[in-house]
């Protein structure tokens, strides 16, 4: 497993991280307390030092066992949660949004009772939980400063959502140099990723950015294929039908990429370490496909099982995609993969009605 740092915050993280919302919920598969922990402390048996909850995860579920699961080894771990939806004073609707709290006064609030639920005297890197740029005031920004200067937490990000754009949001984030920012972003949908790249350059920020959802709500790593039916309240299930026939058309011109049989999870990370015979799977390409971008410092893919860790975790370890390999990707997307059909997937998510889409000169709608 390789690291990297966090922005500038001197905060070190694995280069694949675990998303810890599979936990304390059951969007992802129900499973037993004991199990949830089982599936963190294995995760860190694999190399994976980064782990992300979230206090509404669960409505402090996940927190809970995070810290339950990683106390014996918290000096080697790295820790982030978020704070800014108020599940204390609202119950939650399956999976819809509830109402957020981006105050001051919440948010210090928010931060000493995950801090509890954790069992930690800080918080490596503290996220804004889906603020819209508007909440993130000069208040907030000044709370921030204050709890690093009090040691409760390390490092500061902001984590985009729901779903895909937030654009506003991630460049405010970059300016103002947060540590990170997170974002959905894979090889099947790359404009925002992209876009924030080109911010960084511009403007010379160190942070960072975390994409989540690599494989693309489950086509790249084929635990969504043709024959899957998805359940009703599967998280998934938002994406239109179309989304996901050309995404299994897209798939196939991505082959390419692997350099193993299908399925072998347990033999992509190889003995070998050394030239480019070694395996990689169309999980794991999808992955190192992120990490070819210098400003991304770690990737949280949904784990479900151990064989899940087992592939993903070697990620990081298995042969760097080729130059040419990242031009034949990038070739394929920017002809839209030779496809000439509506995916049903044409809006980005805003919270300034499009302007920043607008701005950003994408060919997108702002969705409603």
């Amino acid at each position: 497993m390789q690291h990297s740092e966090l922005g500038d915050s001197g905060v070190e993280v694995s280069e694949v991280g675990f998303g810890a919302w599979t936990v304390g919920t059951d969007w992802w598969g129900d499973r037993s307390e004991e199990e949830a922990i089982e599936m963190l402390r294995y995760a860190v048996d694999q190399g994976i030092t980064y782990v992300d909850t979230g206090d509404v995860y669960g409505h402090g579920r996940s927190e809970e066992l995070v810290g339950k699961a990683l106390a014996d080894v918290r000096d080697e771990v790295t820790i982030a949660t978020k704070v800014g939806y108020d599940f204390y004073n609202n119950p939650q609707a399956g999976h819809g949004e509830i109402p957020k709290q981006m105050n001051p006064e919440y948010l210090r609030d928010a931060v000493e009772q995950s801090l509890d639920r954790l069992g930690m005297n800080s918080i490596d890197v503290l996220q804004l939980h889906n603020a819209n740029v508007d909440e993130i005031t000069p208040d907030v920004l000044e709370l921030l400063d204050e709890l690093e200067e009090e040691g409760k937490i390390d490092a500061t990000g902001l984590a985009l959502g729901p779903s895909i754009g937030w654009l506003a949001e991630g460049d405010f984030a970059i300016e103002k140099e947060f540590d990170s920012v997170q974002l959905v972003w894979n090889v099947l949908e790359q404009e925002v990723g992209t876009h924030f790249l080109e911010t960084i350059e511009r403007t010379g920020s160190q942070t960072s950015l975390i994409p989540r959802v690599p494989h693309s709500s489950g086509i790249l790593n084929e635990q969504v294929t043709p024959e899957t039916e998805l359940g009703e309240g599967d998280h998934r299930g938002f994406r239109p039908d179309e989304w996901y026939e050309t995404g299994w058309e897209k798939l196939e011109k991505l082959r390419f990429l692997e350099r193993a049989e299908r399925g072998s999870a347990s033999e992509a990370s190889g003995e070998q370490r050394d030239g480019s015979d070694r395996e990689r799977t169309m999980g794991q390409a999808s992955i190192a496909w992120l990490l070819s971008h210098d400003a991304v410092a770690t990737v949280t893919p949904t784990f479900r099982t151990t064989d899940d860790i087992d592939e993903w975790a070697a990620a990081s370890d298995v042969p760097k995609l080729s130059a040419e390999e990242l031009d034949r990707v990038a070739e394929l997307y920017e002809n839209d993969f030779g496809i000439d059909r509506d995916d049903g997937m044409d809006s980005l998510r805003t919270s300034v009605d499009g302007a920043d889409i607008e701005s950003a000169g994408l060919d997108k709608l702002a969705a409603d």
